[in-house]
This record gives C-alpha cells, sequence and structure tokens, in this order.
C-alpha cells in the first residue's frame, strides 16, 4: 500500500510520496538512522505537490485549525487534487500520514481517505521537515526561518489575547497582592503602635483599629501640644467625640517620654506609608469585586469575591477550576492535611479554601464536612456556567446561593428544599426573559436611529428642492426675511399641529350635517391648505346651485 505525507510548514502544505521504504527499513529505528543523511533519505521521499500560503492571515487561519483539529476547505481541495482518486464501494490503495491525529480523523470522515498517525509517519515527517528547504526549489533556508518566526509570534499573540475582559490573570494577581498587603499592613502597624507608644502609651487601649491608630497619631503628632481645640478633629477621624474627649484627657496625664522633632517627624512620616497602604488596599478590593463579577459573576455571587478569586488562583485559572470535580474543589488548599492523612491512614481533611466561606461557619459542628460537601458541589456547578456560558448574567449564582441557605434551613429545621431542576428552570426562564428584553430594546433604538436618519435625508431633500436665497429674486427673500417670528420652531410646529387638528373636526362636522340634509354620503376631510386652495372655487360653485335652484322652482310652478 502506497504512502503519502502530509506537511504543514509556515510557507504552505506540501504532499510527499513515500515510495522507497524498502530500501532504509519499515521499522522506526531504520527510518530514524536514515534521516540524517539527505542522499539516503531523498531516494525514499519524493515531492509530489506544494500549494503555498496566499499571506501570512491565510497561515494563521491555516494553522488555527490545524491546531483545533478541522479540516479547511483549502486543504480539501489540495487532498483532492493531489491524490489518488478512491472509487466508491471500493477500499483505497493508499494511506495519508499525518502528524495530528485529529485531522487525520476529520479529513477520513470528509473525504474517506484513510490516514494514519503513528511513529514511523513521526519520524517520516521528522525528516521531511529536516531537508525541507532541499525539496522546493527557489527557497532560501533564511526565508522559511522567517515565515516560522512571524507565524508563531502571530499564533501566540492571538492565543494569549482570546478575550480581555474574561482574563482570570488579572483576578490571581490581584488576590496575591491583596494577600501581600494584609501581611504588611499588619506588621507596619504593630511598628507604628511599637514606635509611638514611646511617646503616648495610653492611646493603644483607647483605638484598636490600625488604620484609625496610625491617622491619630499623625493627627496629633506631640502629645503635649493636644488641647480641647482638636477635639471636633479628632472626632471626625474617630468617628465617636466621647473618643476624642478622652484621647485629650489621657494626652493631658500621659506617661510617656518626650520625643526630639526629628524622631516626631520620622513616625508621622512612617504612619502616612501606613495610611497610603490601608487606602490602597481598599482600592485594590474593589477592584477584585469588579474583576470577579465580570469573568466569574456566578461563583462571586455564590461563595464571595475573596473566596472565589482564592479558588481561581489556587486551580490555575477559571477553565481549571471549571474542570475539577466537586470533591477536589471541597478539598482545594488543604493538600498537606489529606496526604498527610493518606500517609498515617487518618481522617481526611472536609474542607479547604471553601472554610473562609461564611455558610460553613453557621453550620453545626456535625453538620460542616455535609454543607462544605454541598457548597463544593455548587461552586463546581458556578464555575462551569462562568467559564462556558456567554451570557455573562449572576442569576444562576442567586439560585445557588438561595439553595445553600434551604439546605441549611434543613439540617437546622427540617424544612424541605426544592429540587435543583426547578430551580434551574427557574433562572433558565430568567435569563432567557432578560436576554430577550435586550434584544428588544436594541431593535428598538435601532428602529428609532433609523426613522431619525430619514428625518434628516426628507429635510435634506426638501431644502435641496427650494432655491437659495442668492438665487431668489431680492423681494421674495425680502418678504421670507419679514415672516419670520421670533417664536422658536418647536412653538411654530406645535400651533401648526392644533390649528389643523381644529380645522379638520369643523370640517368634519359640517360635511356630516351637509350630507343628513342633502342625503349625499360624506365627503372626505380637507386640510386647511386645500381649503385656502378651493375657496374661489367654492364661491363659485354656491353661485350655480342657487341658478339651478329658482330653475326647478319655475318648472314646478
Amino acid at each position: 500500500m502506497a504512502l503519502y505525507l502530509l506537511f504543514e510548514s509556515a510557507s504552505g502544505y506540501s504532499l510527499f510520496h513515500a515510495y522507497g521504504l524498502d530500501e532504509i527499513g519499515q521499522n522506526t529505528e531504520a527510518v530514524r538512522n536514515s534521516v540524517l543523511d539527505l542522499t539516503r533519505f531523498g531516494k525514499v521521499v519524493k515531492l509530489v505537490a506544494f500549494h503555498p500560503f496566499s499571506s501570512a492571515l491565510d497561515a494563521l487561519n491555516q494553522c488555527n485549525a490545524a491546531s483545533e483539529g478541522l479540516m479547511t476547505e483549502e486543504l480539501r481541495n489540495f487532498l483532492e487534487m493531489n491524490l489518488p482518486k478512491v472509487k466508491e464501494g471500493k477500499k483505497a490503495k493508499f494511506s495519508l500520514g499525518v502528524a495530528e491525529p485529529k485531522v487525520g480523523s476529520q479529513i477520513f470522515e470528509v473525504t474517506k481517505i484513510p490516514c494514519q498517525s503513528n511513529e514511523f509517519v513521526h519520524e517520516l515527517l521528522r525528516g521531511v521537515r529536516l531537508h525541507f528547504d532541499r525539496f522546493i526549489k527557489d527557497l532560501k533556508p533564511s526565508d522559511l526561518e522567517k515565515a516560522q518566526l512571524g507565524l508563531g509570534h502571530s499564533y501566540s499573540r492571538a492565543k494569549v489575547k482570546f478575550n480581555v475582559n474574561r482574563v482570570d490573570n488579572m483576578v490571581i494577581q490581584a488576590i496575591f497582592l491583596l494577600d501581600t498587603l494584609d501581611k504588611d499592613i499588619n506588621s507596619f502597624s504593630m511598628r507604628v503602635r511599637e514606635w509611638y507608644s514611646w511617646h503616648f502609651p495610653e492611646l493603644v487601649k483607647i483605638i484598636n483599629d490600625n488604620y484609625l491608630y496610625a491617622r491619630v497619631a499623625k493627627f496629633v503628632e506631640n502629645k503635649s501640644d493636644l488641647s480641647e481645640g482638636h477635639i471636633p478633629g479628632l472626632a471626625d477621624i474617630v468617628g465617636d467625640e466621647d473618643k476624642a474627649k478622652e484621647i485629650v484627657e489621657a494626652a493631658k496625664a500621659s506617661m510617656g517620654q518626650d520625643l526630639s522633632p526629628i524622631d516626631l517627624i520620622n513616625v508621622q512620616q512612617f504612619a502616612q506609608r501606613v495610611i497610603n497602604l490601608s487606602e490602597y488596599r481598599k482600592k485594590l478590593y474593589e477592584y477584585l469585586v469588579t474583576k470577579m463579577n465580570d469573568i466569574a459573576p456566578n461563583l462571586a455571587s455564590l461563595i464571595g469575591e475573596v473566596v472565589g478569586a482564592r479558588l481561581i488562583s489556587h486551580a490555575g485559572s477559571l477553565s481549571n477550576l471549571a474542570k475539577c470535580p466537586s470533591s477536589t474543589l471541597q478539598i482545594l488548599g488543604a493538600e498537606k492535611a489529606l496526604f498527610r492523612a493518606l500517609k498515617t491512614r487518618g481522617n481526611t481533611p472536609k474542607y479547604g479554601l471553601i472554610f473562609h466561606s461564611s455558610f460553613i461557619g453557621r453550620a453545626s459542628a456535625r453538620n460542616k464536612g455535609r454543607i462544605a460537601r454541598y457548597l463544593s458541589n455548587k461552586c463546581s456547578i458556578a464555575s462551569r456556567i462562568d467559564c462556558f456560558s456567554e451570557v455573562n448574567t449572576s442569576v444562576f449564582g442567586q439560585k445557588l446561593r438561595e439553595q445553600v441557605e434551604e439546605r441549611l434551613d434543613f439540617y437546622d429545621k427540617g424544612v424541605a428544599p426544592r429540587k435543583n431542576v426547578d430551580v434551574m428552570k427557574v433562572a433558565i426562564e430568567s435569563v432567557l426573559s432578560k436576554v430577550s428584553q435586550e434584544d428588544d430594546d436594541g431593535q428598538q433604538n435601532g428602529e428609532i436611529s433609523e426613522k431619525k436618519s430619514k428625518k434628516k435625508k426628507s429635510k435634506g431633500e426638501n431644502v435641496a428642492a427650494e432655491p437659495m436665497e442668492e438665487d431668489r429674486p431680492p423681494e421674495v427673500a425680502a418678504d421670507d426675511h419679514a415672516s419670520i417670528e421670533p417664536e422658536t420652531d418647536k412653538k411654530k410646529k406645535k400651533k401648526k399641529k392644533k390649528q389643523d387638528q381644529e380645522d379638520e373636526v369643523v370640517l368634519s362636522e359640517v360635511n356630516a350635517h351637509d350630507a343628513e340634509q342633502n342625503g349625499t354620503p360624506k365627503k372626505k376631510k380637507k386640510s386647511r391648505a386645500d381649503l385656502d386652495n378651493d375657496g374661489d372655487v367654492q364661491t363659485g360653485t354656491e353661485g350655480k346651485k342657487k341658478k339651478k335652484k329658482k330653475v326647478k322652482a319655475q318648472d314646478d310652478q
């Protein structure tokens, strides 16, 4: 059976025919030894056809398709043109060797060409790759290297920036930085407390919060200068006027030592650094909350932004977390305890990072393991929805949170929870209704914009149809200017509409009355402009009617 080789290079597709395999042998070792020698390998493999890519973008598209295991229309046409045709109902007398098994299965499904991908084929393709520039004329090695380098850069760039808004690397870095800031702020605050306590030791017992302590230390500076005039400023910082008075009284009877001005300056600068770090930590937390609502809204609404970010960072990415089963997610973060328990044959841990959620803390001691297992199950569902769903919504996370709450009530009070199928049906219906509403709003906005554009076009046509002032005679232009009133255009339009409506109502009543008297059918409504144009004609017709009536009266007599 003949063997053909499909080789995908950065410059194009190429097809080789391996016809002299008897010279080097059929096993993999023989091919591996003969690959380095071009004179020997050139007798085995022969170039059948070469199809270059039209552009760098075409090469990138073909490379993406090959990496996903898909066969493009260009590759199909290339194979059908250059491979022997297979008759219907008969087996092919050749096979096609490919590097990617997924591409081979796709080729066989579409074109019924038998494909194979094994070590023997891979060794032959390795030899083709090594001597590729020798098989194709007018192809320099430098040109091939440039094509490979450019394609490699564009392929990697496209893989990295697939979706800017859904990149979870920012969440991983933010949660790492948040943990580091917590440790640093804690250690720096303890240093500020210890340093400033030499000067004002009573302040530690009055204020417990580290951030507030640093702000008060910066505000007070020298305790001997503190007086009752500083109470409003201290009350603004502390939030309690009684505490502010207590600080002033404690400063008057303080046992601390006096510090030199330069020492106080250093303490104030260090306290300012701690304040800045604390404020930056708040901003970073807000940034983390917004990113989690963009990347994993369901997981964030179920278990919280910080715990969800810790799970994503520990798993490596949101896709890795979505691939984890619920049993793995349950003990994520407690790997040391797990392997220690397996080694000593003790009890395995019940929870890992999900212990920091509020649900496990609210459960009783004997139900902590059960609620941890149930919570990990819901977290795995939420992470999979966030990873693979195209609609960015937090409805599923809210419904899953309700289910966990119901499960807690079931463990404590025995209230039967709803079934998962019913809850998910309600969530899916609400999501579909939201999507349909958004689509309707988008259509309405599009129709409004189309109407506005049509009005603008009609106005432009009317303006174009009217002669400009320069083209008109001077008398007409002067009359136009004289008729312009100081009222705005909107008011004029409203007045015209009201007058037209009133005239139409009066005309309809008059026509109806005349029709009832004369027995004639109702006439159509006429606009005000028509009335103005037809005024002279109506006077003439009234005179004719009077003459006809006189003639009829004479005939009757």
